[in-house]
């Protein structure tokens, strides 16, 4: 009988463990005519992150958060299970599954702008594993803790192998004040093994704080000594992409100025979820897509204007 082990265990023992990735970031295979330069390609494979400025036009953002906030002020929508409220204030802070609920964020799913430096980074066709608005309202946004993606991917959801990678649309400029996504460069060469055991439906509390599946503080001492901390800040129209095993977190909005965007998890075709780890049971499509997972260019046109 062969016994298959995994390289990436997390929430099993007492202490936490800091592991060397097994898979390569930029994967070989197939590539797109053209997405990031060989120099971008190279710092996203060092840093585990890049912004590329502008991506999208000031009108483009604008039907785009016309868009978000015409799903936000929906009843029907933030009755929904895929909407996710701030603790406290019941603001919208994220609605999930956005690129099936609104036919222009469904175009932008399959936009080359963003979907060829996935597919160039994943070396396959890509599916949307996850999409998401968040939305960091000005004095009312609270804070994301530090972590990796893939570790809560990977137990929680089955996703066997480091081939995915997020990329986040800025639909306000992000700056210093108002809770821009915070990266540590390099990390995503390390996992780190946390501790806990998870508790069943843990989704439904870690969308709005998450506690299990967080690095430990000396792993992350460890990680940040290394690498800093950098905030991905930029005007609204850029795009960050960072991998799946990035750490990264945001603080709160205490500022007046809002932070919102639309967020995509590429997945390569080639690392479909298996089961979740510890016989947890699978969570919500909306979250981690099963069984909506054809590729992108099978499904979308990428001619298509979102404006």
């Amino acid at each position: 009988m062969t016994v298959i082990t995994d390289v990436y265990p997390s929430r099993v023992g007492r202490e936490a463990a800091i592991l060397m990735r097994q898979d390569p970031v930029v994967w070989p295979g197939k590539k797109p005519a053209s997405a990031l330069s060989r120099e971008q390609l190279k710092a996203y494979s060092d840093d585990g992150a890049i912004l590329l400025e502008r991506v999208f036009s000031e009108k483009e953002v604008a039907a785009l958060r016309k868009a978000i906030d015409d799903m936000t002020e929906d009843p029907d929508i933030r009755q929904r299970d895929e909407t996710i409220v701030e603790p406290g204030s019941g603001t919208v802070r994220s609605i999930f599954l956005v690129h099936r609920l609104n036919d222009v964020i469904r175009r932008l799913a399959a936009d080359r702008r963003i979907a060829d430096v996935a597919r160039q980074i994943l070396g396959s066709d890509v599916y949307v594993h996850q999409s998401r608005a968040n939305l960091k309202r000005g004095f009312e946004g609270q804070e994301f803790y530090w972590h990796s993606d893939f570790e809560t991917w990977h137990i929680e959801d089955g996703m066997p192998r480091m081939r995915a990678l997020s990329c986040s649309i800025l639909l306000d400029d992000n700056n210093a004040f108002n809770g821009p996504l915070m990266v540590v460069p390099g990390s995503h060469l390390n996992y780190v093994s946390c501790v806990g055991e998870t508790p069943r439906d843990h989704y439904k509390e870690s969308l709005k704080k998450q506690v299990y599946g967080t690095p430990d503080h000396d792993s992350l001492r460890f990680l940040v000594e290394r690498g800093g901390i950098r905030s991905m800040t930029g005007p609204a129209g850029s795009v960050v992409f960072f991998d799946c095993n990035t750490m990264h977190g945001s603080n709160r909005n205490l500022s007046p100025y809002p932070r919102s965007n639309i967020f995509f998890v590429y997945n390569s075709v080639e690392n479909r979820l298996d089961p979740p780890h510890h016989g947890l049971d699978p969570r919500p499509e909306y979250i981690a897509a099963r069984d909506d997972c054809e590729p992108l260019m099978s499904v979308e046109s990428n001619r298509l204007k979102l404006v």
